[in-house]
């Protein structure tokens, strides 16, 4: 009965918000106390358990999220992400189109939401496909893939990094930024390997009487701006808080290579991702030039918050559920049967592409896994910081298996790329169905080498 039980729970949340498409934040509190009913959790225990849990986990990571979105928000709008990507293509050339939009993809992605990355850059994959004599179908998925990959490793990316906050990681976000990367880089290979599958395809939803793609209210191409910051004032906002953060996952190591003095105390302190981030977000306030900038920062601040809120209600109610299960026998006696068919980490990779394939939202399905797998990392043999790391990454891999047309992002390619809903499916479903089982096997790989 206590695997019954959790596997009611996993069908309560797809159903809940696949099928009558309630709220995530809803449906995992509801979850929780389902969980509590389920184990019979002491009654008097169980809301103070849950407040802990959603307290806890926004306690660590909340901040940082927040700061986060904004910086993503105001590279965005200032067209600093359009920059990155314009600078990327001059640096690679036009020698691999395809892969040189991969990179684009992946670059871009970090600050700035997938969804919205592939909106700001449709115009330009347009005209380098255009220019270049590429097919646009190739480009798109190209484009897609790229975005698609950071946005599910690398933080600091909401998602990511509320599983890594799940999962304890939250004072070693660098380690997760650098194996990010690495994983990263496989990812974006699969899923270019895949696009030039479409070399010489067309889209197929090209007729006069099909809808276009509406831009966004807010959104802006190319043209809209008059004035773009320069390349390294696009980029410091998010290498910069990046550099310092994965400084102090250095300064931090047994060997001590900065030493014991206020060198490694300085480094420490600066680069806690909350610092860090908050460092980012003066640089990004620099990317602001208008007559009105002080009231354009308080608006960039009130829209980041706006953005950010659901994330942060996601993530706390993923505390919530994950600290209810931690309560309860399930960690154990999963962790037993788990460590017998020896599936280590493949558990939280399938767990997370079945939500992730049943109810469409990437975050989700980080925030939902992390916290379901964080009571049994010990039995699975993921207990070491690195094993930790490697969690989170496998839970991407799975919340990247499939996008398909439950997923926003599945809708905003195929509309933006004129690609039928059967051509997205062939391309863009099948393109991150590879990425994500191809991660997996490189992640597993590491865990032989490392753990």
């Amino acid at each position: 009965m206590i695997v019954f039980w959790l596997v009611l729970t996993i069908l309560f949340i797809i159903f809940a918000t696949a099928k009558l498409k309630w709220h995530p934040f809803l449906v995992l509190i509801l979850s929780a106390f389902l969980v509590a009913l389920f184990y019979q959790v002491p009654l008097n225990t169980v809301a103070k358990t849950i407040s802990d849990g959603f307290g806890g986990i926004l306690g660590y990571i909340g901040l940082v999220i927040v700061f986060g979105t904004i910086i993503g928000l105001i590279l965005e709008k200032t067209g600093a992400a359009i920059v990155m990507a314009e600078f990327v293509i001059k640096v690679l050339g036009p020698r691999f189109p395809t892969l040189t939009m991969s990179i684009v993809g992946a670059v871009v992605s970090v600050p700035v939401f997938c969804d919205s990355g592939y909106i700001i850059l449709n115009s330009l994959k347009e005209s380098l496909a255009e220019r270049l004599k590429v097919s646009s179908v190739a480009m798109s998925i190209a484009l897609a893939t790229g975005l698609y990959a950071t946005h599910t490793f690398v933080p600091p990316t909401p998602g990511p990094i509320a599983a890594a906050g799940n999962l304890g990681l939250e004072s070693n976000l660098g380690l997760v930024i650098m194996v990010g990367v690495v994983v990263t880089a496989v990812a974006v290979l699969a899923g270019w390997w895949w696009s030039n599958r479409f070399l010489n395809a067309t889209p197929d939803n090209i007729d006069a009487d099909a809808p276009a793609a509406v831009m966004p209210d807010g959104m802006k191409t190319r043209d809209d701006y008059s004035q773009l910051p320069s390349a390294t004032m696009a980029f410091l906002p998010i290498i910069v808080p990046i550099l310092l953060i994965c400084l102090s996952s250095v300064a931090n190591l047994p060997s001590m290579p900065f030493g014991s003095g206020m060198l490694t105390d300085i480094l420490v302190f600066i680069g806690n991702p909350l610092t860090a981030l908050l460092i980012g977000l003066f640089l990004s306030f620099l990317l602001i030039n208008t007559d009105q900038k002080t009231q354009q920062i308080s608006d960039s601040i009130s829209q980041g918050l706006v953005v950010a809120a659901p994330i942060l209600l996601i993530t706390g109610a993923g505390g919530a559920f994950g600290a209810m299960l931690k309560v309860t026998p399930i960690g154990d006696y999963l962790g037993t049967t788990l460590s017998a068919l020896g599936l280590g980490v493949f558990m939280p990779f399938i767990v997370s592409a079945a939500l992730k394939t049943a109810q469409g939202s990437t975050t989700v399905a980080l925030v939902t896994t992390s916290a379901m797998v964080a009571p049994l990392l010990d039995q699975i043999g993921l207990d070491s910081e690195l094993g930790r790391v490697f969690c989170v990454m496998a839970i991407g891999a799975g919340a990247m298996t499939v996008s398909h047309a439950n997923d926003s992002f599945f809708w905003i390619v195929s509309q933006f790329s004129r690609m039928s809903v059967a051509q997205a499916y062939k391309a863009h479903s099948m393109a991150t169905g590879i990425q994500g089982v191809t991660s997996i096997v490189f992640i597993w790989l590491l865990t032989l080498v490392f753990i």
